[in-house]
């Protein structure tokens, strides 16, 4: 496979068929992320990705599930996705589920038309990322678009037959701004009602504009017992009529996962029992991202 600069999917995704389609992000600026760092935005030639989605055909039989990389896949034009995703059907039969990022911007560039489009030939669900759902962290971290307007797109993904996966940071808003984040954050999620829920916390990586604010003493990092409150905080927020709230990635320091809203009392006592320091963390030294 041709594989250019760093490989970034979801946690879901570890056991699918990697398919990069485009480099880097169509954004590229958001403050605290380092995934594409030095990766110009662009989309790759056809006939790289047609040799890949050959080799996939040789190599890949074992893998049911395909994610098309890198970032935001779904800016690509409509015609090249269409082309891309009618290859998977023809040469990979076997795959049953097609996925991808996206961001307020790719899917406010497709009409509705496009996106049931899409749906339709094949890419089952998609990515993104709220992150918060305070639009003074979302300007501070130079995110492309408010909570408004992600929370619109994300409900015409799901009306497009999308299942729809969202992420949000903790601790994004810093200590300053942590519980307004968490609230607003569980609001906005609400209204987009997602299918899942991703919770990450933040980790500060060297060369972002983040970073270099955290060095300068302008932003400062909640630690594990405000990371948990805000998790807390922000599941109380969430009146969600079904879905799934998973906290377990390897950032956490408590690992979650809660079936919604049967699950949300257990969970809320759970965190509770970790803030009153009755329930071991995950170690500083075990986090990553």
């Amino acid at each position: 496979m041709d594989y250019q600069g760093t490989i970034i999917r979801p946690p879901s995704e570890a056991d699918s068929i990697l398919l990069q389609v485009t480099l880097g992000c169509s954004h590229g600026k958001c403050a605290f992320c380092g995934a594409y760092q030095g990766k110009r935005f662009g989309i790759k030639d056809r006939e790289t990705v047609a040799r890949d989605i050959t080799f996939a055909a040789r190599h890949c039989r074992r893998q049911r599930r395909v994610f098309l990389c890198d970032g935001d896949a779904l800016v690509m034009p409509q015609a090249r996705l269409l082309d891309i995703l009618d290859a998977i059907r023809r040469e990979l039969p076997w795959v049953t589920r097609v996925s991808t990022y996206a961001s307020s911007k790719s899917l406010r560039l497709k009409s509705d038309a496009q996106l049931a489009e899409l749906r339709e030939a094949g890419i089952a669900m998609v990515y993104m990322g709220l992150e918060s759902g305070d639009d003074t962290i979302l300007a501070a971290m130079d995110k492309n678009g408010d909570s408004a307007a992600i929370v619109e797109q994300g409900i015409r993904a799901r009306q497009a037959g999308f299942k729809l996966n969202v992420t949000v940071i903790n601790g994004l808003g810093g200590v300053e701004r942590s519980m307004e984040h968490a609230r607003a954050t569980g609001l906005a999620l609400s209204a987009m009602d997602p299918d899942q829920i991703g919770a990450l916390s933040l980790m500060l990586v060297p060369g972002t504009p983040l970073y270099d604010r955290h060095a300068r003493g302008e932003f400062v990092l909640p630690d594990a017992t405000g990371m948990l409150a805000e998790i807390r905080e922000m599941l109380a927020h969430l009146t969600l009529t079904r879905g799934l709230f998973l906290a377990n990635h390897a950032s956490n320091y408590l690992p979650l996962k809660v079936r919604l809203p049967s699950g949300r009392d257990a969970a809320l006592a759970e965190l509770d029992t970790a803030l009153a320091g009755c329930r071991p963390l995950r170690p500083e030294s075990s986090r990553r991202l």
